[in-house]
C-alpha cells in the first residue's frame, strides 16, 4: 500500500524510511509522527500500513520521509524518534568512550523514561534501570545496557551517542480497564474523588498481589493535617513498602510522637502549645542524642508514628535533605547525589507510587520512575500535579484535595477490599 501526501515536493533531496509498530492508532502515535514531519517542513509517503483487526492487535506503518536537506531530515528523525519511529535500515548503536569523569561525550543519547532498546550485534536489547535524563552505558562485554546518571560517568565508560541503533517504545493505550488508563488527563479539582480513591486502593491491592512495592512520597502536611495514623495503618496493613521524604516529614512525625504537636500546634486541639515553637528542634535533638531513629525506637524513646512503624516493619526509607533543614535528623542524607543514588536503589521493584503533599520530592521521584510505574499525586495545590506531568511523568493521576480527607478515605477503601 502506498499513499503520497499531497504536499510532497519534487525537489526533496534527503530521504529516509521509518517504521512504527504497536498500538499506533489508538495511542495517537501515528498522527503525532505525521504531524511532526509536516510541521517541521518535511513530507511523507505511506509505503505500507497494516491495521490490527482487534483492539489488542498491533498495527504497523512504514513511512518514507523527505526533506529539503539532510540537516532537516535529521531534525525530523530526532523529533519522531521518541514516538517510536525507527529507520528501517537498522544499524547497531554508536558507542564512544567517555573522555572524563562526570560528563558524557558530545552528542550522547539522552534517555526518556519510556522503555528503550539499543541494537548490539544485530539484536535489540532492553536498557535496564530506565530513567529519564540519563545516558546509556554499554557494559565491557557489549551485551547489556543500562541508564547512567551524568554525575556517575567515569572516564572510559562506553556511552551510546546519537540515535542510531536506539528505539523507544512509548506507552500505548490498549483496552482501558482501570482509571489510570482512562483519567490520565489535565488535573482538575472536579474529578470524582470517590471513584478515584477506590481505583487507587484497587491499584495498591493489585500491586501487593503482584509482589511489587508501593512507594509513598510524603510531605510534612501529612503530619500537620493529622494524617499520621492513616499512614501507619497502611504500613501495618502491608500496603506501603518504601518511603521517600525529607527532614521535615520525619521531624514533625517524631515531634507529634514525643510532644503531641506539629510545628508547635496541638494536633488534638488545633491550638499553639506554650513554647511549642521549640518542639521540632527538641525532637531532632532527642533523636540525635539517641544516635538515630532506629536507636531511638530500640531504646523505647520513640513509640509511635510513621518513622516508628517504618522501623518496626523494616520499611526502607530515604530522607533527603534540603538547605532549609534544622538539625537535621541523623538519618537525613545531606548530599543530594548520595540521596539520589539511595532513591534509585529503592525504586527497583516499585509498581505503584503514592505522592501526598510534597512538590519537590514528588517531582524528584517522578524523574526517577520509569513510565510504566503508575503514580497518584495528591495535593491541595493543582500546580504540584501539573508540574509533575509537565516534566514528563504522564502516567500520573492527580487529585486536588487536602491530605487528611484523602488518606482517611483511602484507608477505608483498603480495609473494605481486604
Amino acid at each position: 500500500m502506498s499513499e503520497t501526501h499531497p504536499s510532497l515536493p519534487s525537489n526533496s533531496t534527503a530521504v529516509e524510511e521509518v517504521e512504527l509498530q504497536g498500538h499506533i492508532l489508538d495511542s495517537l502515535l501515528l498522527p503525532k509522527v505525521l504531524d511532526e514531519i509536516l510541521t517541521r517542513g518535511g513530507s511523507y509517503e505511506m509505503r505500507d500500513i497494516r491495521i490490527g483487526q482487534k483492539q489488542t492487535d498491533p498495527s504497523f506503518a512504514r513511512i518514507q520521509i523527505r526533506a529539503p536537506s539532510p540537516a532537516l531530515l535529521r531534525e525530523i528523525l530526532d523529533a519522531i524518534h521518541d514516538h517510536g519511529a525507527i529507520p528501517t535500515a537498522a544499524q547497531d548503536c554508536s558507542i564512544v568512550p567517555a573522555d572524563m569523569d562526570g560528563a558524557f561525550p558530545e552528542n550522547f543519547y539522552s534517555t526518556t523514561h519510556f522503555r528503550t532498546q539499543v541494537r548490539l550485534h544485530g539484536e535489540w536489547i532492553d536498557v535496564e534501570d530506565m530513567e529519564m535524563d540519563c545516558g546509556i552505558l554499554i557494559d565491557p562485554e557489549g551485551d547489556a545496557a543500562r541508564c547512567l546518571p551524568m554525575a556517575d560517568v567515569r572516564k572510559g565508560d562506553r556511552i551510546v551517542v546519537g540515535r542510531q541503533g536506539t528505539r523507544v517504545l512509548p506507552a500505548e493505550t490498549a483496552q482501558r480497564k482501570h482509571l489510570f488508563e482512562f483519567m490520565a488527563s489535565a488535573v482538575s479539582s472536579e474529578k470524582p474523588k470517590g471513584v478515584t480513591v477506590r481505583e487507587i486502593a484497587a491499584a495498591m491491592r493489585r500491586t501487593k498481589q503482584a509482589g511489587e512495592k508501593t512507594l509513598a512520597v510524603l510531605g510534612p502536611a501529612v503530619v500537620h493535617t493529622g494524617s499520621v495514623e492513616h499512614v501507619c495503618q497502611m504500613i501495618r496493613g502491608g500496603f506501603l513498602q518504601v518511603l521517600f521524604a525529607g527532614n521535615a516529614l520525619a521531624t514533625h512525625d517524631i515531634e507529634q510522637a514525643l510532644y503531641g504537636t506539629s510545628l508547635g500546634v496541638w494536633l488534638d486541639r488545633g491550638l499553639p502549645a506554650e513554647e511549642g515553637h521549640e518542639h521540632h528542634l527538641r525532637a531532632i535533638n532527642t533523636i540525635r542524642r539517641a544516635g538515630g531513629i532506629k536507636l531511638a525506637v530500640d531504646k523505647g524513646i520513640l513509640k509511635s508514628g510513621i518513622m516508628f512503624e517504618c522501623i518496626r516493619h523494616n520499611i526502607p526509607y530515604v530522607l533527603a535533605g534540603s538547605i532549609r533543614d534544622d538539625g537535621p535528623l541523623p538519618d537525613v542524607i545531606t548530599d543530594t547525589l548520595d540521596a539520589q543514588r539511595s532513591m534509585r536503589e529503592l525504586v527497583h521493584g516499585v509498581g505503584f507510587s503514592l505522592m501526598v503533599a510534597t512538590a519537590l520530592h514528588a517531582i524528584a521521584t517522578g524523574n526517577l520512575l520509569p513510565a510504566w510505574v503508575k503514580v497518584a499525586c495528591v495535593d491541595i495545590n493543582p500546580a504540584t500535579v501539573t508540574k509533575l506531568t509537565d516534566r514528563g511523568s504522564i502516567q500520573t493521576v492527580g487529585i486536588v484535595t487536602d491530605a487528611e480527607p484523602f488518606l482517611r478515605a483511602l484507608v477505608t477503601e483498603l480495609a473494605v477490599g481486604t
